[in-house]
């Protein structure tokens, strides 16, 4: 929790406190002391109940409040025209003899209903509401093209190069000028790993820059109340409604629990990775001994995990075996194979998908 948030509730909690306090002493009757400790306790459960209210709307944005606010409005006037036309209809109708109560009743039905209404309606077309009040306008979220938010695990990516010259990412990548302030901290000080890691980083950056048509923008936004970078990261994403391009796994995690929508470049790459087709002759080398008899398992440049019936017999040795089949898993690709018959004269064998996995 940064120093403004702590301040700020610890602001609230005095307020709550106190003007519940004041207002229990002001009850005529009973002790003045359990007055006290009722309007301390009140208090305390008022401003847990506002916290509780702050980690529900964490995952909302400005737009999306303004959006809200602005339907209430509508919807207050929709319900209150409801309940001024119910009340034309009574007057000149018979229907005012009814029982009070029941038309209090109606009266109130109709008034959250328009209050739904309204607000239903114009978050659900909040992009048409500049044809109604013309200085009004709400960029439709599905038609917005959203920016990429670059971390500091992508620049260190050579892959982003790669991908960023597709032209799919055309005036979309957005770097953090606090980003390149810590990567030229980082290629200062520290081990020769991180140092030479930062410096790579910081040679991205030059690269994107040059690319043609990528048209690569810096943001000046900083937080100085805030020290974590992925804090920042996600706190700067919110505040220009923009995704976030990562390649940290656990960064991927803390985004998402704060509604930030996350891309992982690693999972980007899976995607396009061609598949293997059955048949296919790849060269593999074989690590390990898989679980069933006489199986060997390697593993491809990019990682992917390969499991070649027949490969038991050349651990450490580059084989070529012969793809049966590609299987999707949730942590990435399972290529089966048998080994070729030129490796293992012996014939081949049916692999089984549940093996390995």
């Amino acid at each position: 929790m940064n120093i403004s948030l702590a301040f700020l509730r610890t602001f609230f909690t005095i307020l709550s406190i106190f003007f519940m306090t004041l207002f229990m002493v002001t009850i005529p009757g009973g002790s003045y002391l359990v007055k006290i400790f009722t309007g301390l306790g009140l208090g305390i459960g008022f401003s847990l109940l506002l916290f509780g209210f702050d980690t529900v709307f964490r995952r909302f944005n400005l737009r999306s409040f303004n959006v809200a606010i602005i339907g209430l409005f509508f919807g207050y006037l929709m319900g209150q025209a409801l309940v001024l036309i119910f009340g034309a209809i009574l007057d000149i109708s018979a229907i005012s003899n009814a029982s009070p109560q029941i038309l209090e009743i109606i009266k109130i039905a109709l008034f959250l209903f328009g209050l739904y209404l309204g607000t239903i309606m114009t978050m659900r077309s909040s992009d048409e509401i500049y044809i109604s009040i013309p200085f009004v306008k709400l960029a439709p979220a599905a038609q917005k093209k959203r920016d990429l938010l670059v971390d500091m695990s992508v620049l260190a990516d050579a892959r982003i190069l790669d991908i960023s010259s597709t032209g799919l990412f055309d005036n979309q990548l957005v770097v953090p000028r606090f980003v390149i302030k810590e990567l030229y901290a980082q290629s200062e000080v520290g081990d020769e790993i991180n140092k030479a890691k930062s410096r790579r980083a910081l040679d991205v950056v030059k690269k994107l820059e040059a690319l043609q048509g990528l048209d690569i923008r810096f943001n000046d936004t900083d937080f100085p109340d805030v020290h974590e970078s992925t804090s920042k990261m996600i706190r700067l994403a919110r505040l220009l409604d923009a995704n976030l391009l990562t390649a940290d796994i656990s960064r991927v995690q803390m985004a998402t629990l704060e509604g930030v929508r996350v891309i992982n470049i690693h999972t980007l790459s899976n995607a396009l990775k061609p598949l293997m087709q059955t048949g296919e002759l790849i060269k593999i080398k074989i690590q390990r001994y898989g679980k069933e008899p006489r199986q060997g398992v390697g593993y491809l440049d990019d990682g992917t995990m390969v499991v070649v019936n027949g490969g038991g017999d050349f651990i450490g040795e580059i084989i070529e075996a012969q793809v049966l089949s590609v299987k999707h898993t949730t942590s990435g690709r399972m290529i089966f194979c048998n080994a070729s018959d030129e490796d293992h004269p012996g014939g081949s064998y049916h692999h089984d998908e549940h093996d390995e996995s």
